[in-house]
């Protein structure tokens, strides 16, 4: 069996370019922490930080799409749950949470 890259159309050997080791990267120095922490507050500097109005506006914005996106999402899981209990699971008994708990109610009372 050959493998890829030792002989040619021909079949002849093909001279295979040797790898170089890996160089290994130069260390590069530590910066201190104080150098750090003064580099990071000129890079906070750089920053256009919203207004006091922009950032109300977004937080409204946020909260009102992570209400109506969980509604959403209540509404399909109640849908998808209604289609699988009527649909599937048609047994023409009452399966709801309350319904099992009422049954199980009248029959520890002996009814």
């Amino acid at each position: 069996m050959q493998r890829a890259g030792q002989v040619d159309d021909e079949g002849t050997p093909v001279a295979r370019d040797r790898r170089q080791p890996a160089q290994t990267a130069r260390k590069e120095e530590r910066t201190s922490p104080g150098q750090f922490f003064k580099e990071v507050r000129s890079e906070l500097r750089k920053v256009a930080w919203p207004t006091r109005e922009e950032l109300t506006r977004y937080s409204i914005i946020v909260l009102v799409a992570i209400v109506a996106l969980t509604i959403f999402v209540t509404a399909l899981d109640w849908v998808f749950l209604r289609f699988v209990q009527d649909f599937l699971f048609d047994s023409g008994v009452d399966s709801s949470p309350a319904a099992g708990v009422i049954a199980a109610g009248t029959s520890l009372l002996g009814g």
